[in-house]
């Protein structure tokens, strides 16, 4: 068996496949181990022509995951930028939308806002309804995937990023625009229900060239944020991390206390009653 460094391109449950060199390998990893992620990097043995086993991983610069209750979903690994897919239709999630932020800000990952399907009639009304987030400093884009996509490339070139945003909004059709010989799946809009069908089952990391990486992920419907901590919060609100430490008291809800600089902040105009909210609405969560 011959020892080798390579990294994680799809991962299916227990088994991964594993780019070494430009060859691909079917992998296990030793002792059962499932808590690997496309983009890790990982040291395998390869025993033949098509299979290797997965050692260990080398250390991560990020990694991005969900979790709620019960368990936990890794995203991607060693990624340097967040791509959120949005569009008019289906009928998008702001929470989602926010959730997802909290989570780049957590992991330290650069998160971009691209607001596909811009040729929809709606389309309009939802960039006058994102406009604050500009505000706040996140990049927002808008594409069409079906007419050219020329502007999302400069934010992709020496970039490791990651698509991820609601089913049905495009993720495949860009990263097909992107790379047409990804031939990645795409569905159509279930009207019924309002939602996408869930066509992409797993990450999958192409190359777009040496330096310029991105991994397609599945469609989220919820974004749980339990790995945070809910006194760490009010460092990922850009809006709100300047009245950090301003507070009367040190151990602040900021809901009712007198002296609350946050909540003078949001009734002044400063921080929008939404992203209030939300902040509220996620400290009870993670309590």
């Amino acid at each position: 068996m011959t020892p080798a460094i390579g990294q994680i391109i799809r991962s299916h449950g227990r088994r991964f496949i594993v780019e070494v060199d430009g060859r691909e390998y079917d992998c296990t990893a030793r002792g059962k181990r499932v808590d690997f992620a496309c983009g890790d990097r990982v040291n395998v043995l390869i025993q033949n022509a098509e299979q290797a086993v997965i050692e260990s991983a080398e250390p991560r610069n990020s990694l991005l995951y969900r979790q709620d209750d019960w368990k936990a979903k890794m995203i991607a690994a060693n990624v340097t930028r967040i791509l959120f897919v949005t569009a008019a239709v289906p009928s998008p999630s702001e929470e989602l939308l926010n959730r997802c932020l909290i989570a780049a800000e957590a992991a330290d990952i650069d998160p971009v806002i691209v607001v596909n399907k811009a040729d929809l009639p709606e389309t309009a009304a939802l960039l006058e309804r994102l406009a604050p987030y500009t505000a706040l400093g996140y990049t927002m884009i808008s594409v069409s995937a079906l007419d050219g996509i020329d502007s999302l490339r400069p934010l992709l070139t020496g970039e490791t990023s990651v698509f991820v945003g609601q089913s049905g909004m495009g993720k495949s059709t860009l990263t097909n625009a992107l790379l047409p010989e990804a031939r990645a799946r795409t569905g159509d809009i279930s009207t019924a229900l309002d939602s996408g069908k869930h066509t992409t089952t797993h990450a999958t990391l192409f190359h777009i060239d040496a330096d310029s990486h991105l991994i397609d992920s599945p469609g989220l419907q919820e974004f749980g944020l339990k790995h945070l901590k809910p006194t760490d919060l009010i460092y990922y609100f850009p809006e709100i991390r300047p009245y950090i430490g301003q507070c009367r008291f040190h151990n602040c809800s900021h809901r009712m206390e007198p002296g609350c600089a946050v909540k003078a902040a949001a009734e002044s105009g400063d921080i929008r009653p939404m992203r209030m909210a939300l902040l509220q609405k996620l400290t009870d969560e993670l309590s």
